[in-house]
């Protein structure tokens, strides 16, 4: 379904779901809205997307397909230039929204359950 998306429309995509995503998990953990934000931009930091999609890479949890999206989405060239992180871990956590949006798309629920499984773990570390 993705293919008729650029990758930067992809990211665009992955980071609205995943903010989402992240804040129905952590909605019944925390009732406190101040804790719940605070544990939302944790989540959704590029540093931590960054930080994920690293491990992500490196223990083989992406296929063909996602490793080629992530790819494309990271090398693209950016209008907007990043706020409060350097620019590569920008461009690594925009590969990562990209390979979210494309799970979105898919409705490949599994593997985001299987991907939050993961987030949870390296969370703890």
């Amino acid at each position: 379904m993705e293919e008729r998306y650029k990758p930067l429309v992809l990211a665009f995509i992955g980071d609205a779901h995943y903010n989402l995503y992240v804040k129905r998990k952590l909605i019944d953990k925390y009732q406190q809205v101040n804790i719940l934000q605070q544990q939302v931009a944790e989540f959704c930091s590029a540093r931590f997307q960054a930080k994920l999609s690293k491990y992500l890479i490196e223990n083989g949890i992406y296929n063909i397909e996602e490793t080629d999206i992530f790819k494309r989405a990271r090398n693209q060239k950016s209008h907007n230039a990043p706020k409060n992180t350097d620019i590569i871990t920008y461009k690594i956590s925009t590969g990562f929204e990209a390979v979210w949006g494309h799970w979105y798309l898919n409705n490949e629920e599994e593997k985001m359950a299987k991907v939050w499984e993961i987030i949870e773990t390296i969370r703890e570390r």
